[in-house]
């Protein structure tokens, strides 16, 4: 089948809702994929965060393959084997007590969300009303109905009428204004320590202690959204390890699986026994496959390895904030955003694809995701095709 009749059958077939490349990747190795004309491609976006290995790491597919071949689904009514040997290295990871897997990052905050009320609920009473939710603007939190809610950007904010309620939006880095949003029906405050579909902006370390402090006097639970920062993509296998605190509900996702689909949350010691039997669930949380796959992503992911993400991360950094036409590069470790002197990202990341590079947009800047695992190899060719691009904007 050729390129042209793959495209056909897409267009008739699969409904509309992504504006996609013109390529189809049909094999890759770690950072590096090839289309079907055998034209290679520098990877500098694992699939939004999501190959934190890269293609086809070695041990991650025999991992999956051998899981594929014993068992690839049972059911959360029977004990698994992976399940729990992945729940145990997270936690003992992050210090948090208990996890819940889901599929996806939006599932995974719709968990979270759902124990943020919860606590609410069997501490306080119903008749309290301590349900809301305050979440930052320029936020993103998912695509289900709850999730777009609690997404602190009016342009998704459309068409799904009507949205939930239960959501108040507050500045981010503006802690006055977090204390205004917040009121006696407030039960958590929901953030991203880096907004990354926002446009890959670190929030300010002094806003997010004192925003954990203002949440601890008034026993509201904070939520941290580590869907895309999270499983080691900041150097840190938390992100809130780089602002010095900790969370009572965190979410994960993308990075975990290794490439397969898996979302997590994860429940500190306050909340940690607040989701009783009965109160949630879903049918292929703990896929054993999935799971099989992020057992090898968290072996994996040792200091030292972690150490390398930051090392990787400074030296893309250090290179980029070099190349004409860029104005600044914000971030951490391997989650970078590059703001351009000629506001054109969306023509940056066309012409990067033709030139053999895969980058992403987040808003008006160039956003770059790589695998955990780049060569330095892998990493001097996509930089070669990005400055060349830069150069001729």
């Amino acid at each position: 089948m050729d390129f042209q009749q793959i495209k056909e059958m897409d267009a008739q077939y699969i409904e509309g809702t992504y504006g996609r490349a013109d390529v189809c990747i049909a094999k890759g190795k770690n950072a590096t994929g090839w289309d079907l004309d055998g034209k290679s491609y520098i990877d500098f976006s694992s699939g939004i965060g999501v190959n934190s290995l890269g293609f086809c790491d070695n041990e991650w597919s025999k991992a999956v393959a051998e899981q594929a071949q014993t068992m690839q689904h049972i059911s959360n009514l029977y004990y698994t084997i992976p399940g729990p040997n992945a729940a145990k290295k997270i936690c003992e990871k992050t210090g948090f007590k208990k996890v819940f897997f889901g599929n996806s990052g939006a599932e995974a905050n719709e968990g979270a969300i759902k124990a943020a009320r919860k606590y609410s609920f069997d501490k306080y009473g119903a008749e309290a009303g301590r349900n809301e939710i305050v979440t930052l603007m320029n936020s993103f939190h998912g695509r289900t109905i709850a999730t777009l809610t609690a997404t602190g950007q009016d342009v998704f904010h459309n068409y799904f009428f009507p949205f939930v309620g239960g959501f108040q939006y507050a500045k981010a880095g503006d802690i006055d204004d977090v204390k205004q949003k917040v009121s006696d029906k407030t039960c958590a405050v929901m953030l991203e320590f880096i907004q990354g579909e926002g446009g890959v902006i670190p929030q300010d370390k002094s806003f997010i202690q004192k925003l954990f402090a203002f949440c601890q006097s008034r026993d509201i639970l904070v939520i941290a959204d580590e869907v895309q920062t999270g499983v080691g993509r900041t150097g840190e296998f938390l992100c809130c390890e780089n602002f010095d605190v900790k969370p009572d509900l965190v979410t994960l996702a993308k990075g975990l699986g290794g490439g397969l689909p898996i979302g997590a949350v994860l429940f500190g010691e306050k909340v940690e026994n607040v989701m009783g039997p009965g109160s949630h669930g879903t049918t292929f949380g703990a896929n054993p496959v999935s799971c099989a796959g992020a057992n090898v992503v968290l072996d994996r992911l040792d200091r030292a390895f972690l150490d390398s993400v930051k090392e990787k991360g400074e030296y893309l950094k250090g290179k980029i904030e070099k190349m004409p036409n860029v104005k600044s590069v914000t971030g951490m470790g391997m989650m970078l955003g590059i703001a351009l002197e000629k506001n054109d990202s969306k023509t940056v990341v066309g012409k990067c694809i033709e030139n053999g590079l895969i980058i992403l947009t987040a808003k008006e800047k160039v956003r770059l995701l790589p695998p955990l695992t780049i060569t330095y190899e892998e990493m001097d060719k996509g930089l070669a095709v990005l400055e060349k691009v830069l150069s001729n904007l």
